[in-house]
């Protein structure tokens, strides 16, 4: 074969191919046909050089291009560092800022709860009197409820606690398939077990050591579990209100956007887990200890807001059906 023919003949369909693979984000539906069409002729030409000549500079190129030229035609896959990125700064954040009322309210809620169960409990000896006997109120009080946070190594009680958290979160997600009916009982068993332990200090004068102990953690905690019930209850009201789509796609929608806050919260509630097992219990001042806790709950909201914003002004959704892997078509 001579090489300096074919290259002679064959090098406008190269050149062309080279600027079409350059350009392909803004191609038009021709032009995407173009570039399958000599993507399949310059793999053949690769082909012919490999078995004809030993050229190894012309392979080589020809090489190159073939392999730009499949990239462009099949769509390139994103790196996994990239989809991470994506998911932390965009995917999750935005479903989180979208859910934000339903969010707010569901913490609303249950502290209304809480606070009025807590006040009737410290406030009533005979509701004491239902719930324990005075000697277990005061073994709650005077030990059980501070030596709960230290009586186990802090590294195996961080994953013991995570692990709970998490099942808690992952109920919540879970009752989403019911359409989010069951999550305001869960809300309201954890509402009341809070409340009832507040108003049991609170009985003893021990108020101080109840939010001394529980908020280093609690209000990250708390706020992630608000979170997971603010999008499971939202995708029950999609069914109700799905708004202009229909309403299998909205579900659909909701749903996807439910399992993006069910990973986002798996981080979460881990930064959560090591707060409750090496700062809860820690000899810190109390100051000091909840100011972490309110430092940690800062950071995450302001996540939230600032990220979630961003991606909702640049009209993201958080849809997992978003991907950014894309090939060409005409």
């Amino acid at each position: 074969m001579d090489i300096d023919a074919f290259v002679t003949a064959h090098r406008p369909a190269w050149d062309r191919l080279d600027h079409l693979v350059k350009n392909r984000s803004s191609l038009t539906g021709a032009e995407v046909d173009e570039l399958v069409e000599l993507y399949q002729r310059v793999s053949t030409h690769l082909s012919i050089v490999r078995s004809s000549s030993a050229d190894a500079m012309l392979a080589g190129r020809l090489s190159a291009l073939v392999a730009r030229a499949r990239s462009a035609v099949t769509g390139a896959h994103t790196p996994a560092w990239r989809e991470f990125t994506r998911f932390f700064t965009v995917s999750f954040p935005v479903v989180a800022y979208r859910a934000r009322w339903w969010w707010l309210a569901t913490a609303l809620a249950f502290l209304a709860v809480s606070w009025a169960l807590g006040a009737w409990v410290a406030g009533d000896p005979r509701v004491q009197a239902s719930i324990a006997s005075p000697d277990e109120i005061a073994q709650l009080v005077d030990h059980d409820f501070a030596d709960y946070y230290s009586e186990n190594p802090a590294a195996s009680f961080a994953s013991r606690v995570w692990v709970n958290n998490a099942w808690v979160s992952a109920q919540v997600i879970i009752y989403a398939i019911f359409l989010g009916i069951p999550i305001p009982l869960v809300l309201y068993s954890n509402a009341a077990n809070v409340g009832i332990s507040g108003g049991l200090m609170a009985s003893r004068g021990k108020l101080d050591i109840f939010f001394g102990l529980i908020t280093p953690h609690g209000l990250l905690e708390l706020t992630a579990v608000f979170l997971a019930a603010a999008v499971g209850m939202r995708l029950g009201w999609t069914v109700i209100d799905p708004g202009p789509r229909r309403r299998l796609d909205a579900l659909a929608e909701q749903g996807r956007a439910v399992i993006a806050v069910a990973l986002g919260l798996v981080a979460v509630l881990f930064v959560s887990g090591l707060l409750e097992a090496f700062v809860t219990p820690s000899g810190l001042p109390t100051a000091v200890r909840v100011g972490i806790g309110v430092l940690a709950e800062a950071a995450f909201l302001a996540y939230v807001i600032v990220f979630g914003r961003r991606a909702l002004r640049q009209d993201e959704t958080g849809d997992v059906e978003r991907a950014p892997d894309v090939a060409p078509t005409a």
